[in-house]
């Protein structure tokens, strides 16, 4: 059997080999970070109908080690179809295995997003969804920031952003993003053109395509968490924000949307500006509409569980979802997905996956096209 990851969002070493059905493999840290969670790697040379066992010894020293207890690997013998394996975490180590059907088999963290997939995206935007290239920034080691515009109605009075995988490990943020584009394509869909009628969408379908391409959980290629650069962005360590935030300033914000996942809480949930210096009842009442609506609308979604709610004036302004709200002084969420299941609508197949945070786009979108008049 071989072992490798070197390959877009690879990552992973082998520590000992000895036994062939059981290699111990250790994830490698994001570069200039002391940040890991990620896994991507391909076992080949296998003997169908044997079962192979992976063991990751230094999963207990991961960035949320805490969250491993209920996680299940996923794997997939074509890189499209993706499955759970049953998983366990015991004494710092996870482990998972089977009895394998082909002689090669990929396994990772998550669905994985590739950056040919990314590219093929930008085209089914630019070409089937009546988008435009609005401005193009670039990461620190020259890859692409595309932000996309969607504007069909000349002056249309809101401005709505959505971004996604600051974190390049949460691969399910990308796949939201696919959702989205999915919907924009059709031309009869009468809840897409009302929003379209009204607001204008300026989407980034990848923040972090260095972090993502080498395989990180939490940084770009400076060992930066983009997710607290949102006060101090600069072009030598930060650009994907920089150049974010340059834009944002060029056209406004009236609701804003960063896609994340979420390592330990097993639901589909919302955190907001309640920490904001300058949070309002306005603000509150938006968020609470919001919420209530995907809920209503049977969204994959929930309002019970989720982060802490922070204390007034706590906010940590560093973070992309507070530092818009405050500035912008609008709607701003981040939306968080599971890397494990959704408890509420469980699916021990797949587990949460491209699929599902795909269709939570739509729902987004539904929600989106009913209230853009409300968020002025």
């Amino acid at each position: 059997m071989q072992i490798t990851a070197h390959f877009d969002s690879g990552n992973i070493e082998v520590h000992d080999s000895s036994n062939a059905q059981h290699p111990l493999l250790k994830m490698r840290k994001d570069l200039n970070s002391h940040h890991f969670q990620w896994f991507h790697f391909k076992a080949e040379g296998l003997t169908p109908g044997q079962r192979y066992d992976f063991s990751i010894i230094n999963a207990g020293e991961s960035a949320y080690h805490w969250a491993w207890s209920g996680y299940h690997a996923v794997a997939s013998y074509d890189q499209k179809t993706w499955f759970r394996v049953p998983s366990t975490f015991t004494n710092g180590t996870l482990s998972f295995g089977l009895d394998v059907a082909q002689e090669q088999i990929w396994f990772a963290y998550f669905e994985p997003y590739s950056r040919e997939r990314h590219d093929w995206l930008i085209d089914q935007a630019l070409f089937k969804a009546d988008a435009e290239l609005f401005a193009c920034g670039k990461s620190i080691e020259g890859r692409d920031i595309q932000l996309l515009r969607i504007s069909r109605t000349p002056n249309a009075q809101r401005k709505v952003w959505i971004i996604a995988q600051q974190h390049p490990g949460e691969h399910m943020a990308e796949w939201f993003m696919e959702g989205l584009i999915e919907r924009l394509k059709l031309r009869d869909d009468a809840e897409i053109n009302a929003l379209l009628s009204k607001a204008d969408l300026y989407l980034v379908p990848n923040m972090n395509p260095d972090g993502a391409y080498r395989g990180h959980l939490r940084t770009n290629a400076a060992g930066k968490d983009l997710n607290r650069a949102w006060q101090s962005a600069n072009e030598a360590e930060t650009p994907e924000v920089f150049f974010v935030q340059q834009q944002m300033r060029k056209v406004g914000v009236d609701l804003f949307l960063d896609i994340h996942g979420d390592e330990e809480i097993p639901h589909v949930f919302t955190a907001a500006c309640e920490g904001n210096p300058g949070y309002t009842q306005r603000i509150a009442d938006l968020e609470q509409r919001f919420r209530q609506r995907l809920v209503a609308n049977g969204a994959e979604f929930q309002t019970q569980f989720g982060y802490p709610r922070s204390a007034p004036g706590k906010a940590n302004m560093t973070l992309a979802c507070n530092a818009v709200g405050e500035e912008f002084d609008c709607l701003s969420f981040t939306i968080e997905m599971p890397f494990k299941d959704h408890h509420d609508t469980p699916n021990p197949v797949t587990g949460w996956d491209g699929k599902r945070s795909k269709q939570l786009a739509k729902e987004v979108l539904r929600v989106t096209a009913s209230m853009v008049d409300e968020l002025r």
